[in-house]
């Protein structure tokens, strides 16, 4: 596998069980475990892999905030633009369920443990 696909792999589970902003949590859960494979995974890098996995209809974005009834009402119909860092934190990522059904049938050795380490 190469650094693209481990990095998607990566995001693909930060958001496999809540709804995650890059600037908040996936850049920092990716970073902590690629720095474990010492590379330096930027926020680039999450955001291209963002990207294809939305393309792909393996994640969906979100512009989430308390003034909406359900998490859902915010969905976007594709990316969101990410060309800076967002100190608001309104712009999500969750896992599809054809994005989950990938994440469960590749196997273990990429999974990550409560620490955020390869488990």
């Amino acid at each position: 596998m190469d650094r693209s696909e481990f990095v998607r792999r990566l995001v693909l589970n930060s958001i496999s069980d809540d709804f995650e902003n890059v600037d908040q949590i996936i850049l920092r859960n990716v970073a902590k475990v690629g720095a474990n494979y010492g590379w330096i995974i930027d926020r680039s890098e999450v955001v291209n892999a963002l990207t294809s996995l939305v393309e792909e209809g393996l994640a969906k974005a979100y512009i989430l905030s308390g003034l909406m009834r359900s998490p859902f009402a915010g969905e976007l119909t594709g990316m969101a633009p990410m060309d800076v860092v967002e100190e608001d934190f309104k712009t999500y990522f969750y896992i599809t369920k054809k994005g989950m059904e990938r994440h469960l049938s590749d196997g273990t050795s990429w999974r990550l443990d409560e620490e955020g380490d390869p488990s």
